[in-house]
């Protein structure tokens, strides 16, 4: 097992954890590096880069120096296509678009990929992917069939599947800016389910929003939408303060 999913899984081993996750376009160099470190030092537990299609090798490398001047935590790289890999993060979330249409989004890009991941050191997360209803712009770009909200056992199998495929986590993926969150009643049912780490992003704006998921049985929250909105004010400290408020229990 490699070192930022042994950190991620210790983490975890006491409670939920929360992700940030910093565009490199719109936040870039030592903008995201001062993005990390407030984010962090409110208690975020990881940091991830990505977000925008067509992010640049040069725009995320920068970037990712940067977070890794300004904080301790792993950097993960929550990628795009091959294109926006850099040696500079500590890690890639390895993922495939479990419910998409289109093939190279599957698996043909991450075969492409899968070298250059060796290559350049980056440690592999494998993640089973997940688009929910309305998907936005991620539904859109990744041919998403998307799983409608009021049908959680649609959900339930797939993220199964990406389980006894082998990998590590499952991703319940709203979309960015999404009007509301993943459906409490989506998150449960996939919980009761699954046997590896649970993450939900999407819609996440408030602590409420926070509350309602972890009470849901997510483990691992993702905002990005929020602090690009807001910055690290109201909202983003609610929904962090739930995170620790939960892991304390």
């Amino acid at each position: 097992m490699g070192r930022v999913l042994s950190y991620l899984e210790d983490r975890l081993s006491k409670g939920p954890v929360h992700l940030t996750l910093i565009d490199p376009d719109k936040s870039p160099g030592d903008k995201a590096g001062e993005l990390a470190k407030g984010a962090v030092e409110l208690g975020s537990d990881a940091i991830m880069l990505g977000g925008s299609t067509g992010i640049s090798r040069e725009r995320m490398s920068q970037a990712a120096r940067a977070v890794r001047r300004a904080v301790r935590v792993p950097s993960i790289i929550f990628p795009e296509g091959p294109g926006s890999l850099t040696p500079d993060a500590d890690a890639v979330f390895f993922m495939s678009l479990l419910n998409s249409r289109n093939l190279e989004l599957v698996i043909r890009a991450q075969a492409r990929a899968a070298p250059h991941v060796k290559a350049m050191g980056l440690e592999p997360i494998p993640l089973g992917y997940l688009v929910i209803a309305p998907g936005m712009r991620v539904g859109e770009v990744g041919d998403a069939d998307v799983v409608p909200r009021e049908h959680p056992e649609i959900a339930v199998g797939y993220a199964l599947a990406a389980e006894y495929l082998g990998m590590r986590m499952v991703y319940l993926e709203a979309g960015s800016g999404a009007p509301s969150p993943v459906p409490e009643e989506m998150v449960r049912a996939v919980r009761s389910a699954l046997g590896v780490p649970l993450i939900v992003g999407g819609g996440i704006r408030t602590a409420a929003d926070a509350r309602r998921l972890l009470s849901a049985g997510a483990q691992a929250l993702v905002t990005g939408t929020v602090t690009e909105e807001e910055g690290l004010g109201e909202g983003f400290q609610g929904i962090v303060g739930e995170v620790k408020r939960s892991r304390g229990r």
